[in-house]
């Protein structure tokens, strides 16, 4: 029997690609979902799948249990982002409805959040997931590979930068302006810290070359720390290509963290659309880099370095990649756990990487000067 996957969001940048691996495939019986029936149809006649079929949604509208149910879903994906100012209300429309649920969220409060519906989801033996995306899936999913080499790990410190010629969407920019300026805790010499979105802004070295990043709010900080004991360092940076719009978006911050401007999300639109203006300049080349630190049991200073390149615009791959994993695992039945659970630990690096294989990205791997 074919695994009945509802994904709420398909039309979007992440949606889409997810839809484009769940089409064809026999293991799958996908329903596109969301707010105009037009971009499902589009969308539809794009993916040339006749088996695939279409349901209008809005995550918002009183009718939603209601609307699950008439679909009878086996598993929700959600992807119709941003999650910054979303509740549970579609994770707990699937327990009502006896489906699993995955999303792609990235809001620290909501992943981090996100054990509140852990009892209830066991007790209905439910599997509920939050965070299948870049961070904290393929995050954490390095750092459980790395740390064996570590006797003890003592800071975590990763970084994002997406090519300038990246499809990106109002969702994921409304994301971020909404933390650009505000404060964000820390883990810092195993205590909470106040920092600043998208300030402390420091150069990570990328495989495409050094590239400038500032502090972001995401899952990750939240997490990490009770994820690895004894970690006295979490940080999380993320920067874009060009230095003009990176540096705009600094300034940005600084007048939000300044009171001058008040409400950055309202302006995602807008922002997306002027950043376009330069989609001729820069590259399709988008990086992730992860940076550990710690002792050996011999208390001989470690220092590595794992570092993805994307080429040939395929980054937006690796955000939808966590949720067609998972995706797949629930279809072969090789996914035994209940709860609402942090997307961690369920999957590995290799089952990553071999999920993204059919792309243009590399790893690499460097030991460095403790």
């Amino acid at each position: 029997m074919a695994l009945r996957v509802l994904l709420i969001g398909a039309t979007g940048v992440f949606g889409a690609r997810i839809a484009a691996r769940l089409a064809h495939d026999s293991r799958f019986e996908l329903i596109l979902a969301g707010r105009t029936r037009a971009g499902l149809e589009h969308l539809r006649d794009q993916l040339g799948d006749v088996l695939v079929r279409i349901a209008v949604i809005d995550v918002d509208a009183i009718d939603l249990l209601a609307t699950l149910h008439s679909l009878a879903p086996q598993l929700v994906i959600h992807a119709a982002g941003p999650f910054q100012a979303q509740d549970y209300r579609v994770a707990e429309a699937c327990l009502a409805c006896h489906s699993d649920y995955v999303d792609l969220a990235d809001g620290r409060d909501f992943v981090a959040g996100f054990a509140a519906l852990d009892a209830r989801a066991r007790a209905a033996g439910r599997l509920l997931v939050s965070g299948a995306s870049t961070l904290p899936a393929l995050s954490s999913a390095v750092i459980d590979r790395l740390q064996a080499g570590f006797a003890s790990l003592r800071s975590i410190e990763h970084a994002i930068s997406p090519g300038n010629r990246t499809p990106r969407g109002d969702a994921t920019v409304a994301a971020i302006l909404g933390y650009c300026g505000r404060p964000v805790s820390i883990w810092q010499n195993g205590e909470w810290h106040r920092g600043y979105g998208w300030l402390s802004t420091r150069r990570a070295s990328f495989m495409s070359g050094p590239r400038w990043v500032g502090l972001c709010d995401v899952p990750d900080l939240a997490l990490f720390p009770q994820r690895y004991a004894g970690v006295q360092r979490v940080v999380f940076r993320a920067g874009l290509e060009l230095r003009r719009l990176h540096f705009g978006m600094w300034l940005l911050a600084w007048l939000v963290r300044t009171g001058l401007l008040r409400d950055l999300p309202r302006h995602a639109h807008g922002l997306r659309r002027m950043s376009e203006w330069f989609l001729r300049t820069g590259t399709d080349a988008g990086g992730m880099v992860v940076e550990l630190r710690g002792h050996d049991a011999a208390a001989k200073p470690i220092h590595l370095r794992w570092s993805l390149h994307a080429t040939a615009g395929d980054g937006p791959q690796i955000p939808a990649m966590p949720a067609v994993v998972l995706a797949r695992k629930l279809a072969a039945g090789s996914l035994d756990v209940t709860g609402a659970v942090p997307c961690m630990g369920l999957f590995n690096l290799d089952e990553a990487l071999d999920a993204l294989s059919a792309y243009a990205i590399s790893t690499r791997l460097e030991t460095l000067t403790a």
